[in-house]
């Protein structure tokens, strides 16, 4: 299947960054290559590192980006280990990033990946294809009471411990192997009257395995702080989020490092010392235009941060 991703909110992002010549700039969700095609393009100068953990995408950004020649680098890592990557490199600081954290079009629409809850496939929803967490391992071998706290704090799904307890109840017959079958159990545990409302009744739960899969959340608040702590003064960072636990996460770590000092309001003077790190662009996030979930609908719930190293 060929490797195809529309990148959401393509020029805000890329107009976010405001490029410079010879400036350096990460992408550190590459996927299809789209946000990082639109960087290297904007400068001639510029040059660009291009990180994804997943395999089949970096083969294909390879390919899509090798007209930039030696200005772009791609990476198969995790963008958590920005540090470690630039350290690799010799590269001291940076003067923007990029981060798309939705899952990518080829991902959802390549059944064999296990992504979607619209095609029948095998329970897997590794981004990284090497991981040995797969969807299979968390519906198959987790605790009944853990796939209640996944499915309720990650898919904020309100019939959580219903679901859990068929999922269980099922696997004590036969594992559950596929997508289809994963679907049937959530729709035979949720009232039909509560499965008219809300979108497809699968999606919250396929969302919730997927973010526990990958550890979604749990790398990005310590990524957020690293991505800003690599930024040359004047570098900005673009963060683009599909749902409402990552951009609280990228939202609060926005305004933590803007804040200043931290003493207690009855201090005179301050003794924390502490300086803001970053003034925030974007006070309220960018969404897509009417016009853009018109011709991507996977756009809809997309959301851009933007912030600047002072």
């Amino acid at each position: 299947m060929e490797f195809k991703h529309i990148s959401v909110l393509f020029e805000e992002s890329i107009n976010a960054l405001d490029i410079k010549d010879n400036g350096i700039y990460v992408d550190g969700t590459l996927g299809g290559g789209g946000h990082s095609f639109g960087i290297l393009s904007k400068s001639a100068g510029c040059s660009l590192i291009g990180i994804d953990q997943d395999s089949e995408a970096v083969e294909a950004a390879k390919k899509r980006l090798a007209v930039f020649e030696d200005r772009v680098t791609v990476v198969n890592r995790n963008f958590r280990e920005i540090k470690n990557i630039l350290y690799f490199f010799g590269i001291d600081k940076i003067d923007g990033a990029v981060l798309d954290l939705g899952v990518s079009s080829y991902q959802l629409d390549n059944a064999e990946r296990g992504f979607s809850y619209m095609r029948n496939a095998p329970l897997d929803m590794r981004m990284n294809i090497h991981s040995e967490k797969s969807a299979y391992n968390v519906v198959n071998t987790y605790s009944c009471d853990e796939l209640t706290r996944i499915f309720y704090e990650y898919g904020e799904e309100k019939w959580s411990k219903r679901i859990s307890e068929f999922i269980c109840k099922r696997r004590a017959e036969r594992e559950i192997s596929t997508t289809f079958e994963l679907v049937d159990i959530i729709k035979a545990a949720i009232p039909q009257k509560a499965r008219m409302e809300g979108g497809h009744p699968a999606k919250r739960v396929f969302q919730a395995i997927r973010i526990e899969v990958n550890d979604e959340l749990g790398i990005l608040e310590q990524s957020v702080r690293d991505f800003i702590s690599v930024l040359k003064s004047g570098g900005r960072l673009a963060i683009i989020t599909f749902h409402s636990l990552e951009d609280r996460i990228v939202k609060k770590a926005f305004q933590d490092a803007a804040k200043g000092c931290i003493c207690p309001k009855e201090f005179p003077v301050c003794t924390c010392g502490r300086a803001p790190e970053i003034k925030i662009i974007s006070r309220k996030p960018v969404i897509p235009s009417e016009k853009e979930i018109e011709e991507n609908s996977r756009s809809k719930s997309a959301k851009l941060r933007i912030a600047e190293k002072l």
